[in-house]
């Protein structure tokens, strides 16, 4: 069963895609899998290159902890088994970029199990309920290298850089039914790894891409016959593919034709697949246990430490925000898609807690709406994110405190947030040096209603004749003969005891 109603219309009726992914993502480490080398991004090419990455006779490959500590730590985070016994194996085959002529990988005993992740319910994409996605294992293998065929008319160019660098392959079930599916999926695992700190999640530099496969067939009917697309770059491009390649396959098969398994590309620029090569089994690669490299074998204490430095996850944390803190389960989403938003929303929570003398939860709502609704506003049309806010989450925490102190109003706070990102200054500072304060001062307020009701006296007839939407009209003129400084709620106050 499944809960999504996305279907490809075709002349013989509607069909339901199915999708798997085969993620490979780039394990967060100072060097490669089994050498010292290391993995910067961006470096000159073949400038990190070691003897064992560039298969010279006699050298042999060391497994990296680190690697396999990010690896375990990650198939933790998804709810999956370790296998505190494993084994590497070697898949030969031959590319210019792959210099040992085999890539070292796991096959048939990988590091992790299955697991599972949940992608939230989105009425709008087409996801009506939360879902569940199955992981069917995590693997860890190295990377090849890259080859560069626009660097001259006649010739391609490789660099090794990347060769040797340790990848985590995380493969999917076939439990995706839309490309809104697959696209929550890569999100949500993104975000999974970028808590955990395994892997940075930049698809654009490539150190997390996707293999996308996808089949067509008529709902209740087995499996039909799959392709893999490779190395997709980004969560639209994953969606786009799962879209045109279903449709292609539809129209193939009710024109008559069969689907082929292979592997395709997909060109952004046409927004299309094109097949690459045929797609190979395992038989093709002739698995077999790598002979240089022993068992991996983890202990007790190597797991308790894994799982003990893995920080509150996604999930958690939503909760958390939703239950203790009270947040609405949107501001909840928001807050906790991305680790960094949710690290700096923390740091805000405490600050404008201790500005205000009261705990987190009396906090967390004034703080969650300010950050989502004011300062990722103004942020947007800046072309900034909160990694380069000139406002800091102190700063934040203090303009907080003075509008529930009654310092300022709600409206003057804008003023004095787009003044923090024109100069970076504190909030204080600068209610201070533009006379910002809120005028609390009853006399004051008393003077300017008394001239906006003698000024509008048709008006006041109008409200005592039963006309009482008129009030906000009072309260926003009285604000504005104020220049945004009067206290709203003494405002209030003052005009209903004048009004009577």
């Amino acid at each position: 069963m499944t809960n999504s109603s996305y279907r490809i219309k075709g002349e013989t009726g509607e069909w339901e895609v199915v999708i798997g992914l085969e993620v490979h993502a780039q394990v967060v480490s100072q060097s490669k899998l089994f050498s010292g080398a290391a993995t910067a991004f961006g470096a000159e090419p073949n400038a990190q290159v070691s003897l064992v990455d560039a298969a010279m006779p006699g050298m042999l490959p060391v497994p990296n902890r680190e690697c396999i500590r990010q690896a375990v730590r990650t198939g933790m985070a998804i709810e999956a088994p370790i296998n505190t016994w494993s084994r590497f194996d070697r898949k030969n085959y031959f590319y210019a970029d792959l210099p040992q002529g085999y890539q070292i990988s796991q096959l048939y005993h990988p590091l992790v199990g299955e697991g599972q992740l949940t992608i939230e319910a989105d009425e709008k994409a087409g996801i009506p309920e939360d879902k569940v996605i199955g992981i069917e294992r995590i693997h860890v293998e190295q990377d090849a290298g890259k080859l560069m065929h626009d660097q001259h008319p006649t010739m391609s160019y490789v660099d090794l850089n990347r060769s040797g660098v340790a990848l985590m392959e995380i493969v999917s079930k076939p439990d995706m039914r839309s490309p809104a599916e697959a696209g929550a999926y890569v999100r949500k695992l993104r975000s999974i790894l970028r808590y955990v700190g395994s892997c940075d999640g930049n698809m654009e530099e490539g150190s997390m891409r996707a293999d996308v496969n996808v089949s067509v067939r008529k709902p209740g009917e087995a499996f039909g016959t799959r392709t893999e697309t490779k190395n997709v770059n980004s969560v639209r491009f994953v969606m786009a593919v799962v879209e045109q390649e279903a449709r292609r396959q539809v129209d193939l098969i009710e024109d008559g034709g069969t689907v082929v398994q292979e592997t395709r590309l997909y060109d952004p620029d046409r927004n299309e697949t094109r097949s690459m090569r045929s797609k190979e089994d395992a038989h093709d690669y002739r698995y077999f246990p790598d002979p240089d490299l022993l068992p991996l074998e983890l202990d007790d204490a190597f797991l308790a430490e894994c799982r003990d430095s893995l920080p509150e996850l996604p999930d958690a944390k939503k909760a958390r925000y939703e239950g203790p803190l009270g947040l609405s389960a949107y501001n909840a989403a928001v807050l906790t898609a991305e680790v960094d938003t949710a690290r700096w929303f923390e740091a805000l929570l405490a600050e404008a807690a201790k500005a205000q003398g009261k705990p987190e939860a009396d906090v967390a709502r004034q703080a969650a709406n300010w950050l989502i609704s004011e300062l990722f506003g103004a942020l947007n049309k800046l072309g900034k994110d909160l990694a380069d806010s000139p406002v800091s989450p102190a700063a934040g925490g203090e303009l907080l405190a003075l509008v529930a102190a009654g310092t300022i109003s709600g409206t003057i706070a804008k003023q004095v947030l787009e003044k923090m990102l024109e100069t970076g200054d504190a909030p204080g500072a600068i209610v201070e040096r533009e006379g910002l304060k809120q005028e609390s001062d009853t006399g004051a307020i008393e003077a300017a209603v008394e001239g906006v009701l003698a000024a509008n006296a048709d008006k006041v007839a109008e409200y005592k004749g039963g006309k009482e939407a008129l009030f906000g009209f009072f309260v926003g003129q009285t604000m504005k003969a104020m220049q945004g400084k009067g206290n709203p709620q003494l405002v209030n106050q003052v005009l209903k005891a004048k009004l009577g």
